[in-house]
Parts: structure tokens; sequence; C-alpha cells
């Protein structure tokens, strides 16, 4: 959940920034953070994260000496039902207020395959940081063909407990396991 995820996916091929690193800035119209966790093991119930900012140093030589930093407001999250998205701002879990961030900084990344990668970062939410692994993958790189400059395009996945952010309210019937899906695009920076 959370920008973590969105900022890691990123980074799907970052790591430590090298001089051969190129900046890009996150397309937050074509990126996002879907969440889903179990719901009493009656259905599955997804959400999502929105307002997202950040930066990927992105080597394409090296994509491990590259690195990736995002941030998106804990009350952006919506998941379709107006009183659940309270609920979650609520002290039951968030207890949000105007301003709270989630954030993730990638730490290391490993090089796994020709596009893919594990993405190590520290996770920030709820006032608690937890380092976090996303498996992420670099869908493509090129110019984009509207914006006529380069442009790249990544995917993540991890899996958090809530509890380990202070937010394990009603677990074990609302599922401690969440699972975070991260698609992202990003752009050159002028």
């Amino acid at each position: 959940m959370k920008s973590l995820v969105l900022a890691a996916t990123l980074a799907a091929t970052a790591g430590m920034a090298s001089a051969a690193a190129e900046k890009y800035v996150l397309d937050a119209s074509h990126s996002q953070v879907v969440f889903s966790y179990n719901h009493l093991g009656f259905s599955t119930t997804f959400g999502m994260f929105s307002g997202f900012e950040g930066e990927i140093m992105f080597d394409q030589e090296d994509p491990s000496a590259s690195s990736v930093t995002v941030s998106m407001p804990t009350m952006s999250m919506f998941t379709g039902w107006e009183k659940r998205d309270g609920h979650f701002m609520s002290d039951d879990f968030f207890g949000a207020a105007e301003g709270d961030m989630i954030t993730f900084a990638s730490t290391g990344i490993e090089v796994t395959g020709d596009n893919t990668a594990q993405i190590t970062g520290d996770l920030t939410m709820n006032d608690v940081t937890q380092s976090v692994v996303l498996d992420a993958k670099l869908n493509q790189t090129g110019d984009h063909p509207q914006a006529g400059k380069p442009w790249a395009g990544f995917d993540a996945t991890t899996t958090v407990l809530r509890s380990d952010f202070n937010l394990g309210s009603f677990a074990p019937f609302v599922s401690d396991e969440v699972e975070i899906v991260i698609s992202i695009e990003a752009m050159k920076a002028e």
C-alpha cells in the first residue's frame, strides 16, 4: 500500500545514484499503487493511492546504481466506499491528518534478469519505517510518442504486514497481509 510501492517500482532498475544516472520524474497521471487484502475470508478488497511525487535516478548501463524516492498523501487512499476510506483514516488505523505522507526511498537494487530487479528500500507510513523488497520489472524505455522525450515504465509487487506499521486492527478477520501492485511511468527531467 502507499507510495512505498509506487516509488519502489520506479527503482526497478535502481540502487545508488552514479555519474551515469539520469533524473526521471514520476508521471502521476499514469502511475498507480493498488493494494488488496482479504476481508473475513469472503472477499478480496482493493484500494489505491494517488497524488504521488517522486524521482528516479536511472542508470541504464548499470541499473544497480539507480535510486528511487516516492511520496504520496496518506489521505489520497481510495477504496470505492467513502465510509471505509473514513474508517481507514480514523484512529483505528492511520489516525491521518492533512499533510501526512507515505514515503519510499530505495537503499539498494539487485538486478535479477535482463529487465528485472529486487529493490530494497525504506517504506515509511503511520510514522513507522520498515525495510521492504519490491519485485520490479522494467517494462520499456524510449521516446514517448506524444511528449517527444525519454520515458520509462516499471511494474513492481510486494507484500507487507499491516501490523509492522501499527495498522493491524481487526486482524486476522481483516488480513494482516496486504498485497501491493505498482505500475508507474516516469519522464526524463529537463
